[in-house]
């Protein structure tokens, strides 16, 4: 039964809804505890652009830390302004490119194989970051995470867990399991009401350092895998039911959406594809799905912002490791629709590329290895082909 024809359940649209949450905690946790933004301005602009997706769109399109932006500013310790000046950079940047169509233009110049071979980058990527949260545990969970010898088999199982009971609300059962964990190892609730919201400190130069560290790199992830990539796996798995889903309208709302959380100093965001995979993957048919964790996340940010970091460390990391490494299998398995060993040559190169080196390479080198022959094969065809052109051009000199 496809996703076109079967009935969800409200339990597996909770367990969709739900199930990229190994995305969204790791970065939401360390710009809070390293960086220093505040809980609620972290969650509320996801929690608010999920909730647009569902009125929207009406299909469990993701929303996730936009990721090289996040891993750098972790990476670098920037503080919250540089942070939201790169935020309302890119929303200027991506609602311009969706209000003037020029992003829909583009995109069709990206065959199905290289997106392919972008969703292939980004299934890695869920790998590396899934293996590094067991193995390697990021600084912010060093309290309450467990040593690797355990953690890599705890993730291992929840990853097999997942896979055999994706069709069941597994994802649900393994979030709760994280949740009740998360506030016995942290000694109880959180304290009620939000954390502080406060207008950024920006300045020329702020915007002219952020622009060459945070924005430049970010582009070509948002621009392939936040909106030419969700719209192809959209109407992979819900056919005709995506025709709202299209590159330009995801620029729009992810734009809107960083100018927001630019605006209150928050955590810039994005639609991520594999974030939608995941939640495909787990039992997310309808907007219900976007619904049910925007509205929980907005919840949260809210009634207990202001004592959210000193529990949000405390979640196991095996089960947010678990959940990832599966929505990065479920991913890369996006790939099976490719025939005959051009396409499937292209979605490698560009794959591996971008998972070893960088993405925008990737797919500069994949529409040079897909345009070049096709070109090549349309000049030779012409009638004015050098050799034509001198041919003519003798005939036309004649008496």
């Amino acid at each position: 039964m496809t996703a076109q024809t079967e009935r969800p359940s409200l339990q597996r649209e909770l367990s969709g809804a739900v199930a990229d949450l190994g995305v969204l905690v790791p970065i939401a946790v360390a710009l809070i505890v390293t960086n220093g933004l505040t809980a609620t301005a972290v969650l509320l602009p996801a929690g608010l652009l999920y909730i647009v997706v569902a009125l929207v769109y009406r299909l469990p399109v993701a929303v996730q830390p936009l990721k090289a932006v996040g891993a750098i500013a972790i990476a670098s310790g920037l503080g919250a302004d540089e942070i939201a000046a790169a935020a309302l950079m890119i929303g200027a940047i991506f609602v311009t490119l969706g209000a003037t169509g020029l992003i829909d233009h583009l995109g069709r110049a990206f065959p199905r194989a290289l997106i392919r071979g972008v969703q292939l980058t980004v299934g890695l990527l869920f790998l590396k970051v899934a293996w590094g949260l067991v193995s390697d545990p990021p600084s912010s969970f060093d309290s309450y995470s467990l040593a690797p010898e355990w953690a890599v088999p705890l993730g291992a199982a929840v990853v097999v867990l997942a896979l055999l009971f994706r069709r069941r609300p597994i994802a649900l059962a393994l979030v709760t399991t994280g949740v009740v964990v998360m506030l016995v190892e942290s000694g109880g609730v959180p304290s009620f009401g939000p954390s502080a919201l406060e207008l950024p400190t920006l300045s020329a130069a702020t915007f002219a350092a952020v622009f060459t560290a945070l924005v430049i790199p970010q582009l070509p992830l948002t621009f392939a895998n936040s909106c030419l990539a969700p719209a192809d796996a959209a109407r992979t798995y819900f056919g005709a039911r995506a025709s709202r889903i299209l590159p330009g309208r995801l620029a729009l709302t992810l734009g809107g959406a960083n100018l927001f959380s630019g605006a209150i100093a928050g955590m810039p965001v994005c639609h991520g594809a594999g974030g939608l995979t995941a939640h495909y993957a787990f039992g997310a048919r309808t907007g219900r799905a976007p619904l049910a964790i925007g509205s929980a996340l907005v919840v949260v940010a809210l009634a207990v912002g202001s004592g959210l970091a000193a529990v949000l460390t405390a979640f196991p990391l095996p089960i947010l490791a678990g959940l990832l490494a599966t929505a990065g299998l479920l991913h890369i398995a996006l790939l099976r629709d490719l025939h005959g060993a051009r396409e499937w040559g292209l979605a490698a190169a560009v794959g591996f590329v971008g998972f070893g080196w960088n993405l925008a390479i990737a797919l500069a080198l994949g529409l040079i290895l897909w345009w070049t022959p096709q070109l090549l094969m349309r000049l030779r065809s012409r009638p004015w082909t050098s050799k034509s052109f001198l041919e003519s051009q003798q005939q036309s000199s004649e008496p």
